[in-house]
């Protein structure tokens, strides 16, 4: 049953290359006359002939991939990106880091619409943080991705401590802080709740550009209004902190008042 479904797919792309095949001649046949194409018409036609030339070479070669493969004509950028998950285990779209520093500031430290390789991000996200602050971190609080032996050693250097199981295998002896473990999950826990907040709240997940600069102009203003509504916050617990401060000074002044005025009363 299922070797004749592969069969009627087959044959269902062949004739959809043909088709692809026999139109295009068409098209070149109206170019040799006075027909012009409109440079967007170009563009799209370069998009269709290698996406032509990508099925026709999974067809004869009897393969399901191939490099770079085009998934979308109007949006020829977007590739796919092999994630593994049980839920989605291929994701199309923008790829990237976020960080979130001790005042709850987000940072986009690396965005790409091709696949890449998380643990690389992980030193040039310290050396720009050092470059904005003019100090290292006290601790960084990453997944098991980024623990690799070139990050672990240049947080090392830098007396700077890298969340995480240790590398190989555990130690029977091994003493483990349980508290300071048990405080880094608890914390990266805002990191998590950043991203499922940009998407939910700030519009991250409803992105609908077809461009690749449209695309990263909305993420990054996604990531702005996440930043901006922070300072928002700050300020407002500021005031907040001020005016209850300036409440209960006000309240001791006032309590002391009416004592001493019933401490005259009384002597009287």
């Amino acid at each position: 049953m299922q070797k004749a479904h592969q069969k009627k797919i087959r044959k269902a792309i062949k004739q959809l290359l043909w088709y692809i095949h026999r139109d295009r001649k068409y098209i070149d046949e109206l170019l040799d006359t006075e027909y012009e194409l409109t440079p967007e018409q170009t563009e799209r036609l370069a998009v269709i002939d290698k996406v032509y030339e990508q099925q026709k070479y999974m067809y004869k070669n009897k393969v399901h991939t191939v490099p770079n493969r085009i998934v979308s004509i109007s949006q020829p950028y977007i590739l796919l990106i092999v994630r593994g998950k049980a839920a989605a285990p291929v994701e199309f779209g923008a790829k990237m880091d976020l960080s979130l520093d001790e005042k709850g500031m987000t940072q986009i430290e690396k965005m790409s619409f091709d696949a890449y390789n998380e643990s690389d991000v992980l030193i040039a996200a310290a050396k720009r943080y050092f470059e904005r602050t003019g100090h290292y971190l006290e601790r960084i609080l990453a997944d098991k991705i980024y623990r690799n032996r070139n990050n672990l050693a240049y947080c090392r250097q830098r007396g700077i401590r890298l969340s995480g199981p240790s590398l190989g295998r555990s130690k029977k002896n091994a003493g483990t802080d349980k508290k300071t473990d048990y405080k880094d999950n608890a914390d990266r826990i805002a990191v998590e709740r950043a991203f499922a907040l940009a998407k939910q709240k700030y519009g991250l997940g409803l992105i609908t550009g077809r461009l690749n600069e449209t695309t990263g102009c909305s993420i990054v203003l996604s990531v702005i209004a996440m930043n901006v509504d922070q300072i928002c916050r700050s300020l407002l617990r500021l005031f907040y902190d001020i005016f209850i401060s300036r409440y209960k000074q006000h309240e001791f002044m006032l309590i002391f008042i009416q004592n001493n005025n019933a401490e005259n009363l009384a002597c009287c």
